[in-house]
């Protein structure tokens, strides 16, 4: 038996189980009618073409887009990744990105976690470029994490990352005359 005080009487009363179970249940189903039906009514004139429209909508990319994602995703120097979409990407319009959909330049990884799909040219390929994202987001994860500070940042891109020696400069350049930092603070 289980009991809750009465406030009123203050005193303990048995619960009554049957009736609470049937109150939470009756609610419950009101709630979910309700929910399922929205959906359903929002759903249903669709058609596959129409469904698939509103996917590359979502999908398609913008430099918008992608700046709020790296700051959603809590990146420790958000304008420095950005900074490397622009610089891989050649403010995206590279090939590798076109047809890769590879923000990062990245290529395929064999010892951490991915996302690739593939490679192609030689570069890992994506479903979307937010997969490419999300596969930046893991090698920062796996090699990045550990960095407090931005010069550390750019020691490891420097020293791992990029084969072009300018790199880092060239990633300073971008950050200062788009002025992400203030973009992203």
């Amino acid at each position: 038996m289980f009991y809750i005080y009465d406030k009123n009487t203050l005193k303990f009363e048995k619960v009554k189980w049957l009736a609470l179970t049937l109150k939470l249940s009756l609610i419950a189903v009101v709630i979910f009618s309700a929910f399922g039906l929205t959906i359903r009514t929002q759903a249903k004139d669709l058609n596959e073409a129409e469904i698939i429209v509103i996917m590359n909508k979502h999908d398609k990319f913008s430099s918008d887009k992608l700046a709020a994602m790296i700051k959603d995703m809590n990146f420790g120097f958000p304008y420095i990744v950005y900074a490397q979409a622009i610089l891989e990407t050649n403010n995206f319009q590279s090939k590798i990105f076109n047809e890769n959909n590879n923000l990062f330049g990245m290529k395929r990884a064999v010892t951490r976690i991915n996302k690739a799909r593939g490679t192609q040219s030689e570069h890992a390929f994506y479903r979307n470029w937010m997969e490419s994202l999300d596969d930046y987001s893991l090698y920062s994860a796996t090699y990045l994490s550990s960095l407090k500070t931005e010069n550390d940042y750019f020691d490891y891109l420097e020293q791992n990352y990029a084969e072009d020696k300018q790199y880092v400069k060239k990633l300073k350049e971008v950050i200062a005359t788009r002025k992400l930092k203030e973009k992203f603070n």
